[in-house]
């Protein structure tokens, strides 16, 4: 039996050690596309503000860890799949054949379509690559102009701030992290940045880049602001890397569609991770999830179901961001944004950047946010994944959304007794 896994990330690579750990005797093979050992994209800011060495990013660091389980990483990346005859081409021509094939190749991080945007000292942050080369082109006072402030801008914009750039953000929503925060709550990341010394433009967007000589780049917004930049990074979104599939018969939407067992729609090809629509435990609805947390258990489930056979549904994953902006930490899960006929609870003290935010279907949490409170990211994740009826604890945390780790210990309490032996 000869696995083959697309992509070396910490799905593939999580994937390649189950099936490992499932059978002792199969031949596996994993693609790597860089000319590096697989690594977290979760750590590159630590090696942009210089915590760590680039070796420090590698998903496994004792040397001779994939060698040591017979996995072979060959480095090449994948151009076409032919399911029928069970073969991979690699750019270059080389043709790999499989018995299994597991599609974890990620995603690739995307530009908009600005005049200017190919110029000299514009990089995404998100490869090894990028982050060497941001590194290289920054110093304390490099003016660097970030584009988005999404969730992987922010991450971003942690690592900048402490390398002491002088950094100015441009976000073409009204508020920060906007897929994980309502207005309140993202205008309150804003004004907290805006407090560090970072220059936050939101509601615009950049119109085109430009090197004039006078300095390296002058960045022109749509609202007219001319703004010169040493350095611009581009953090505008990611697309799932899923080009080579064109022609395979593979089922492609945002991502590879798969079933509850994260096969696709042809036999014997599975996805898992960014590249990958899973189901979302709160909606039941596949989609990706493009977290690193989601994209570890995806791996692990395509690996049991790969050599087991299809035995093994996935629950879903929980919709969940936790995110530290300069200090500052924001948290979303499940249906955050709320649901039709629900009912909200809100808690906010903008002074201190403290807010919380729950949301009801009948007495049971389906979502929930916070900012400045991590005192109670354990218990909100808690109710959302049990779906715990709250019962007249639900009218408490609509007077008192903070009182809910009373309301997760009773509801704890309430399942014990229930289940007890009688």
């Amino acid at each position: 039996m000869h696995y083959v896994i697309i992509g070396a990330g910490p799905a593939g690579v999580n994937a390649a050690e189950h099936l490992r750990k499932y059978n002792s005797l199969a031949q596996i093979t994993m693609l790597v596309a860089e000319d590096v050992p697989p690594y977290s994209r979760m750590a590159l800011p630590y090696f942009l503000v210089g915590n760590v060495k680039a070796e420090g990013t590698y998903l496994r660091k004792n040397e001779g860890h994939f060698e040591g389980l017979n996995i072979t990483l060959k480095h090449g990346r994948a151009s076409a799949v032919d399911p029928v005859s069970k073969a991979i081409t690699l750019l270059g021509g080389e043709v790999i054949n499989y018995d299994k094939l597991l599609v974890a190749s990620g995603a690739t991080a995307t530009r908009p379509p600005i005049p200017g945007i190919d110029l000299k000292n514009i990089f995404n942050c998100w490869s090894l690559a990028d982050s060497h080369k941001i590194v290289e082109s920054t110093q304390p006072g490099s003016k660097v102009i970030l584009m988005g402030a999404g969730f992987i801008g922010c991450i971003i914009l942690e690592a900048l701030a402490a390398r002491g750039v002088d950094l100015t953000v441009i976000e073409m929503e009204n508020r920060m992290v906007s897929r994980m925060t309502n207005e309140v709550m993202g205008t309150m990341i804003k004004d907290w940045c805006v407090n560090k010394g970072i220059k936050v433009l939101t509601s615009t967007k950049v119109s085109r880049i430009d090197d004039d000589g006078d300095s390296p780049l002058t960045v022109s917004t749509e609202d007219g602001q001319k703004l010169p930049a040493d350095v611009v990074i581009c953090a505008t979104g990611v697309r799932s890397n899923t080009a080579f599939l064109e022609g395979s018969g593979i089922e492609v939407d945002m991502g590879i569609v798969v079933d509850d067992f994260m096969q696709s729609s042809v036999a014997d090809v599975f996805a898992a991770g960014d590249v990958a629509q899973g189901r979302d435990l709160s909606t039941g609805d596949y989609y990706v999830q493009a977290i690193q947390p989601t994209a570890v258990e995806h791996g692990k489930l395509a690996a049991n179901n790969m050599v087991f056979g299809k035995r093994t549904p996935h629950p879903g994953n929980l919709n969940m961001n936790v995110l530290d902006t300069v200090g500052l930490i924001s948290t979303s899960f499940g249906m955050w944004m709320g649901v039709d006929g629900g009912e909200e609870a809100e808690m906010s003290d903008i002074g201190n950047f403290k807010y919380l935010n729950l949301q009801f279907k009948d007495d049971v949490l389906v979502g929930a946010s916070s900012l400045g409170m991590t005192q109670h990211v354990g218990v909100m994740r808690g109710l959302i994944q049990t779906g715990a009826h709250l019962g007249d604890w639900k009218a408490k945390l609509m007077a008192e959304p903070n009182r809910i780790s009373e309301a997760y210990l009773a509801s704890a309490q309430a399942q014990h007794v229930a289940t007890a032996p009688v």
